[in-house]
């Protein structure tokens, strides 16, 4: 079956990096666009960034030119690079891949930006 596994949150100040990994399994990891999504306290979820196969990336207006994101096809992993990290964007970070119809989604990881 289809599992993502997200870790790399953690607490951060203002200003610092994180970097946050997803796992894939169950999938031909190489065949799918991957997508980070982030929920924080009392929003809507919001999509962060894009990777697609090819490796073309798409980003949240929110965080252009601060977060970056890859992926490994070799360790079936996505990767969410984020830097100049603000108190906003405190959030839990979900990895997901649609399979069709189907959208599968992680535990999450949380991420908390706080002096």
């Amino acid at each position: 079956q289809v599992q993502l596994v997200e870790s790399g949150g953690g607490l951060v100040q203002p200003g610092g990096s994180l970097r946050l990994s997803c796992v894939a399994s169950g999938i031909v990891f190489s065949a799918y666009t991957m997508v980070w999504y982030r929920r924080a306290p009392g929003k809507e979820r919001e999509l962060v960034a894009v990777i697609s196969n090819g490796g073309n990336t798409n980003y949240a207006n929110s965080v252009k030119g601060r977060f970056t994101i890859s992926r490994d096809n070799g360790k079936n992993t996505v990767y969410l690079r984020m830097s100049s990290l603000k108190p906003e964007d405190t959030a839990i970070y979900y990895c997901n891949v649609r399979i069709g119809i189907t959208a599968y989604w992680g535990q999450g990881t949380q991420v908390t930006v706080s002096s």
